[in-house]
């Protein structure tokens, strides 16, 4: 485990893609297509997650493997607001039925 100030997550950029056409390599698996999610350790970038298809690649000689789970967590925040971009649809789809009933009807 790393501490939160040892990682970034972010989006992938044209930049990224001589980092991510050797992680494929390292990783021995086909390139990551779509958007793309990387995460770096100190500055370096060492595993990737496609959105479109949830597919990762990650070096195989660094300790990656809570990284990779809080990027998957990530990448399905940033699927969930796609799927519905309202963070109030969001919560109160969450919710009991009977409970979203009750606050419907206040809102008519």
């Amino acid at each position: 485990m790393y501490a939160a100030n040892s990682y970034v997550i972010r989006l992938a950029t044209d930049a990224d893609a001589a980092a991510l056409s050797r992680l494929a390599t390292i990783d021995a698996k086909p390139p990551l297509e779509g958007t793309i999610l990387v995460g770096e350790l100190h500055g370096d970038p060492v595993a990737a997650i496609s959105l479109d298809d949830d597919r990762a690649i990650s070096d195989p000689f660094r300790p990656t493997a809570h990284l990779l789970a809080t990027m998957r967590v990530r990448a399905r925040g940033l699927q969930a607001v796609q799927h519905m971009p309202s963070l109030r649809d969001r919560l109160l789809a969450g919710l009991p039925a009977t409970y979203r009933a009750r606050v419907a009807g206040r809102r008519a």
